[in-house]
């Protein structure tokens, strides 16, 4: 379990509310599995909160200022500390790659975020908020540029990549865009710690997921899973489901093309892109 630690409540958002989340249970005389006991969670889970490891979450807050009769205290502060450059149902399992030790995702639809192009990134963003400003737009791409930075930190995760071919053969964007993508993520699949395959339309008994897939270990806390949809994200923590999960994507990892000639499918089929 996280043990509390002395954190400059004053550094960001999330900082002074693990702060004040401490200051308010220990004012109460209750430990932190004890706390989570009376909110229905574990202590483990309450010390991610306040060593600020872990995004606060609205719905816990409100419970939370119900039991220390805290007024709207830790839900304003939730608020604040869940500002985010990335989509809200997002925010929460990108925080969770920046501590993550291995990331492999299943990509039935999109190039994988993390591997993708700005010019890919903003046909894409243009597409599915249509009616947003220009400069929301924006805002979502270099959200998405700057997550990419856990690719060049020093504590960089494995990812593993299993890119389904419909995402090969469905542009986004013009020919040019979709030429410079698919070179990009086999220049990034050169990299030591990314690992990079397509599963083939002819292995589709093996595409067991119909939604983007990201399986996630640690360090230091059990592993997750998190998926997405059209415009919503969850988190799954339940242990039979996380392992599940991790089965099926190693049964669609032996089922893919090996990384060699996934490199290869992508190279020519961005060459084709590049002649029309």
């Amino acid at each position: 379990m996280p043990q509390p630690k002395d954190l400059d409540p004053y550094s960001d958002a999330r900082a002074f509310y693990g702060a004040e989340l401490r200051r308010l249970r220990e004012r109460a005389g209750l430990t932190q599995e004890q706390l989570g006991e009376r909110v229905f969670c574990s202590g483990t889970y309450i010390g991610m909160f306040e060593s600020a490891d872990r995004r606060p979450q609205q719905d816990l807050s409100r419970i939370l200022d119900d039991l220390f009769d805290s007024g709207e205290h830790l839900q304003r502060l939730c608020r604040l500390a869940r500002t985010s450059k990335v989509a809200d149902y997002f925010a929460d399992a990108a925080d969770l790659e920046r501590r993550a030790r291995t990331i492999s995702e299943y990509a039935p639809v999109l190039v994988p975020g993390l591997l993708q192009t700005e010019g890919y990134a903003r046909a894409i963003t243009r597409t599915t908020m249509r009616f947003s400003s220009p400069e929301r737009v924006e805002d979502l791409v270099r959200g998405r540029m700057e997550r990419q930075g856990v690719l060049e930190d020093e504590r960089t995760p494995v990812v593993w990549e299993i890119i389904h071919e419909a995402v090969l053969r469905s542009p986004i964007g013009d020919h040019e865009v979709m030429a410079r993508q698919l070179r990009h993520v086999v220049e990034m699949a050169t990299r030591h710690h990314i690992v990079v395959q397509v599963l083939p339309f002819t292995a589709m008994k093996e595409a067991f997921m119909d939604s983007m897939v990201s399986v996630m270990s640690f360090g230091d806390a059990p592993s997750l899973v998190y998926t997405e949809g059209a415009g919503s994200g969850r988190l799954i923590e339940e242990p039979a489901l996380v392992e599940r999960s991790a089965q099926s994507y190693d049964l669609a990892r032996a089922a893919a093309l090996s990384p060699a000639d996934s490199l290869d499918l992508l190279a020519s089929t961005a060459e084709d892109y590049a002649k029309r």
